[in-house]
């Protein structure tokens, strides 16, 4: 191969990756934004007191991982049961709703990042104050594996402190 073959070839496979290189990229971003301002749209209805977020944005068939060491820990598969056993629990303790102040959010093609406070006033009450980072794995508009960090010590602190009769674990 001559020299001016060689820098032709060069020159062609130089030209290819600047011109296909932005492609994926550029292709990924309407499903980055689309889920990007899913996830807020949803917050922000949370935060303005309503109580469908996670019917609205789970996936009947979440896979939802608290990470942590504590009984709160683990992984719930589906979203009736991660409801049933994770939410339902702690929010028949609280005298009012979380409402969460989102710090910010990040979407990268189907995976969305978000970090945000929650408060809500217990049934005794006493504040309820925790940081959240809830890491969501998107498919068409749905939540369809989550994986979430806090702090489980106020978490389960409210478990703990506040007695549910019988008929609340229904």
């Amino acid at each position: 191969m001559t020299l001016v073959q060689r820098l032709s070839t060069a020159l062609a496979l130089v030209f290819t990756t600047l011109i296909a290189g932005p492609a994926p990229a550029m292709a990924s971003e309407p499903t980055t934004e689309r889920n990007r301002q899913f996830v807020a749209q949803a917050f922000n209805q949370w935060a303005q007191g309503g109580r469908t977020f996670f019917t609205g944005v789970l996936s009947p068939d979440v896979t939802w991982t608290i990470k942590g060491t504590s009984p709160s820990a683990g992984t719930y598969r589906g979203r009736d049961d991660f409801l049933k056993r994770a939410v339902q629990p702690f929010a028949k303790r609280l005298a009012s709703p979380v409402r969460p102040t989102v710090t910010d959010i990040w979407a990268e093609g189907d995976d969305v990042v978000v970090h945000w406070d929650g408060t809500a006033t217990a049934a005794d009450g006493a504040p309820y104050r925790n940081s959240y980072v809830w890491i969501m794995r998107m498919q068409n508009l749905q939540a369809v594996e989550v994986t979430a960090f806090l702090d489980l010590l106020p978490y389960d602190d409210v478990i703990r402190r506040i007695p549910l009769e019988a008929g609340d674990l229904e």
